[in-house]
């Protein structure tokens, strides 16, 4: 009972402020297997910047999908979007010491083909994220605006390279999402946030997850990490991909590879 009211909270944290954090979801142990597949990742295509491990690499990586799978996040997904589950999108955002770029203040919303707009963000803090390392920073309330045409900016090397209009931005208003490693935020697609550099010796990595319910279709074809994750599909809406296989024999299945050696 106790846990039903934290996770009301929760939901009506997000409803009037437009993000929640949950502490301590998942254990150090897991963490740490993703802390080393990001340097995998890192190794295996050195030709990427680590903000930049997407969801063109998803599809194909049992480890991965795995921890995008773990039912305690599919726990609280499952509070904000129901309990018939799929994966939309997933990226890893590693911003290395001294040289991680920013994400400048944006909707996330104003990226994504999909219809209707009923979707959940997960930020999972693999790295402690503070304000030093360029946290989280969400504008609280601004989840009731509507999305905005993202502008153009490379001005600024940026992960994202837009922004929304500045005017938007009331930033004396930002609230810093400070997150221990395995703690989760949850945000709305039409909330407003961004990351500043990090400019410390620390290195800040957060893996976003987005998931859908079933009814909402992702409206460009062959999207590369559509994955039925609980629940059922709607028929008709979306075509998902087949999970690959994870092996909890092997453990975290990269270290097998070519690649890890």
């Amino acid at each position: 009972m106790n846990n039903q009211m934290a996770l009301a909270e929760k939901k009506q944290q997000y409803d009037q402020l437009g993000y929640a954090v949950f502490q301590n979801v998942l254990d150090a142990e897991l963490m740490g297997e993703a802390k080393e597949h990001i340097a995998w990742l890192m190794k295996k295509y050195p030709e990427k910047r680590p903000e930049q491990l997407g969801n063109d690499l998803l599809a194909n990586d049992p480890f991965w999908i795995r921890l995008i799978s773990d039912d305690r996040l599919l726990d609280i997904a499952e509070q904000f979007i129901g309990p018939d589950i799929a994966l939309f999108a997933s990226h890893y955002i590693s911003k290395p010491p001294f040289d991680g770029r920013p994400v400048l203040w944006h909707q996330d919303g104003s990226y994504w083909p999909l219809a209707p707009m009923n979707v959940v963000t997960l930020w999972l803090a693999v790295d402690d994220s503070v304000r030093e390392n360029g946290c989280l920073r969400v504008i609280p309330g601004t989840q009731t605006m509507e999305l905005q045409e993202m502008k153009q900016n490379t001005q600024v090397m940026s992960v994202l390279e837009s922004e929304v209009d500045p005017s938007l931005v009331e930033e004396d208003k930002a609230v810093d999402l400070i997150l221990r490693s395995g703690d989760v935020s949850v945000h709305h697609p039409n909330v407003i946030h961004g990351l500043e550099a990090n400019l410390s010796p620390l290195r800040r990595c957060g893996l976003t997850i987005r998931y859908i319910p079933t009814s909402t279709r992702i409206t460009v074809d062959n999207w590369p990490s559509a994955f039925l994750l609980r629940g059922n599909a709607v028929p008709g809406v979306n075509s998902y991909l087949q999970k690959p296989k994870f092996d909890q024999a092997q453990h975290m299945s990269f270290r097998g590879s070519e690649a890890w050696k």
